[in-house]
C-alpha cells in the first residue's frame, strides 16, 4: 500500500505561524480606537468595551481550547476559530453600518475573540509536534508571530482598506472578514498532526493523566503564579488599548500645528513599532529565563517597567515616549514567553495543557480591568488621563513585584513521591512483575 503523502514540516511552521500573525492582529485595536469616537460618537469606554470584551473571550476561549486540543485536534479547532474570528469582523461591521454597539460587542468582542482563543493555543502545540528536534526556536517563532500581528493590519491592512474605502469603517471591516477568511480558512484545513504523533496513551500512564488538576489549580504556587501574570498584562494591556490615541496627544502637545491624518499615521507607526517588540520579548525574554531563571526573569519585567510607567507619567517628548511604549511592550511579550516555562517547571508535563490553559484566565480578567480603567480616565480626565493611566499601571507592576517574591520555580509535590511517579516523571516505564502460574494440580 502506497504511503500517504504528508506536507513539508517547514510548510507546517510557515502556516502555524501566519495563523497566529492573523489573530494577533487584534492587539491593532488602538488603530481604530479614535475613528469610532470621531465617526460614531461612541465613548472611549464604551469602544473600550469592545477591546475588554476580545480579550476577555480570548482567554477564557484559549483556557477550554487548550484542554480540548487532543481531544478535537488542531484542524477542528482552527477552522472553527477561523470562521468565528472572520465572522466577527463581518458581524462587527454590520454593528458599524446599523449604529448598533451592542451587536459591535458581540460581533468583535464574544465571537471574534473567542475565535482568537480557539486558534491560539492550536498552531503552538501543532508545530512543536512537527519539531521536537528545534522545539524551542519554531514555538518561539511562531508565538513572535502573534506579536507582530498589530504590525500586519496598523501598517498595511488596515490603512489600505481606510484609504480605499474612504473612511468607511463599516466597509473596512467588512473587507477585513473577508481578507482573514481568505488567508485564515485554507492554512487551518492544511494544519495536522505529523504521522510519527502518537494518538494513544500508554496504559502505564492513562491513570496519570486522568487524575484530576484541580489539587494543582488549588495550590498558593498557581495562585500566586496567576497573580503576578495577571499584573504584567493588566498594565501592558491597558497600554495598547490606547497607544494610537496616547502618541497623537503627545504629538499634538509637541507640535500643535499637526493634521489630525498625520498624527493618526504617527499613531499607526507606534502600533506596528511596538508590536515587532511584542514579538522580540517573546523570543529574548523567553531565552533569557532559560539562563537566569523564571522569578527573576519576572522581576525584572516588573521592576522595570514601574521605572518606565514614571518616567511616561511626564514625559512629553514624542520620540522617548514612544521609544518607552514599546520597552513596556517588550516586556508583554516576555510574560507570554516566559509563563509556560515557568508551568512547565513547577507542574511538570502531564498537566500542562490544563494549568497552562487555565492561567490563560489572567489574560481575560486582564482584558476587562486594563482597557477599561484607561478609558472611564479618557473620558472623566481628557487633560490627565495619561498621567492617572500610568499611575494606576504603577501601582499594579508593584503589586505584582510584591507577589513575585511568594514565586518559586521548583518542581510542586502534592504526595508523597514514589518510585513508579518517578520513573512515570522521566518517561520510564514501571516494571510489572509477571503474575506467578499456578502450580499444577
Amino acid at each position: 500500500m502506497a504511503k500517504q503523502k504528508h506536507m513539508p514540516r517547514a510548510m507546517i511552521a510557515l502556516l502555524c505561524t501566519l495563523l497566529q500573525t492573523c489573530f494577533g492582529t487584534v492587539y491593532a485595536w488602538s488603530f481604530f480606537q479614535t475613528l469610532l469616537v470621531r465617526q460614531l460618537g461612541w465613548s472611549f469606554t464604551e469602544t473600550a468595551w469592545a477591546f475588554s470584551l476580545a480579550i476577555f473571550s480570548l482567554g477564557i476561549a484559549a483556557a477550554w481550547a487548550g484542554t480540548m486540543l487532543p481531544r478535537f485536534g488542531p484542524r477542528k479547532l482552527a477552522v472553527a476559530g477561523s470562521l468565528m474570528f472572520s465572522g466577527g469582523y463581518v458581524l462587527a461591521s454590520l454593528a458599524l453600518h446599523l449604529d448598533i454597539i451592542e451587536l459591535f460587542y458581540l460581533g468583535y468582542g464574544v465571537i471574534g475573540g473567542a475565535g482568537i482563543g480557539f486558534g491560539y493555543v492550536t498552531p503552538v502545540a501543532t508545530v512543536a509536534k512537527w519539531f521536537p528536534d528545534h522545539k524551542g526556536l519554531v514555538t518561539g517563532i511562531v508565538v513572535m508571530g502573534f506579536g507582530v500581528g498589530a504590525f500586519l493590519l496598523s501598517k498595511v491592512l488596515a490603512p489600505l482598506l481606510v484609504l480605499q474605502a474612504e473612511g468607511d469603517l463599516a466597509l473596512v471591516f467588512l473587507w477585513l472578514g473577508v481578507v482573514f477568511a481568505c488567508i485564515l480558512l485554507p492554512s487551518s484545513f492544511a494544519l495536522s498532526d505529523p504521522p510519527t504523533a502518537v494518538a494513544t496513551v500508554a496504559d502505564g500512564q492513562r491513570s496519570d493523566e486522568l487524575d484530576s488538576a484541580a489539587p494543582y489549580l488549588r495550590s498558593s504556587a498557581f495562585i500566586f503564579m496567576w497573580v503576578v501574570f495577571f499584573f504584567n498584562i493588566a498594565a501592558g494591556i491597558s497600554v495598547i488599548s490606547f497607544q494610537s490615541e496616547l502618541m497623537q496627544e503627545v504629538w499634538g502637545f509637541a507640535d500643535p500645528s499637526l493634521e489630525p491624518a498625520i498624527l493618526v499615521e504617527y499613531g499607526a507607526t507606534l502600533i506596528a513599532v511596538s508590536s515587532l517588540c511584542n514579538g522580540v520579548g517573546r523570543l529574548f525574554w523567553g531565552l533569557l529565563s532559560d539562563r537566569i531563571g523564571r522569578v527573576r526573569v519576572f522581576r525584572i519585567l516588573l521592576a522595570s517597567q514601574m521605572i518606565v510607567f514614571g518616567i511616561l507619567m511626564t514625559e512629553r517628548n514624542p520620540w522617548i515616549f514612544g521609544a518607552l511604549v514599546c520597552y513596556v511592550l517588550l516586556c508583554f511579550g516576555g510574560g507570554f514567553a516566559t509563563m509556560p516555562s515557568f508551568v512547565l517547571d513547577v507542574f511538570g508535563t502531564k498537566k500542562m495543557s490544563t494549568i497552562y490553559g487555565t492561567i490563560l484566565t489572567a489574560w481575560a480578567a486582564a482584558g476587562i480591568c486594563g482597557p477599561l480603567y484607561v478609558g472611564h480616565l479618557k473620558d472623566q480626565y481628557p487633560d490627565r488621563a495619561v498621567m492617572y493611566c500610568f499611575l494606576i499601571g504603577i501601582f499594579m507592576l508593584g503589586l505584582g513585584y510584591v507577589f513575585s517574591y511568594l514565586l518559586n520555580d521548583e518542581r510542586i509535590r502534592l504526595q508523597r513521591p514514589t518510585l513508579e511517579g518517578t520513573l512515570r516523571q522521566y518517561g520510564i516505564a514501571y516494571p510489572r512483575r509477571a503474575e506467578s502460574p499456578l502450580p499444577n494440580t
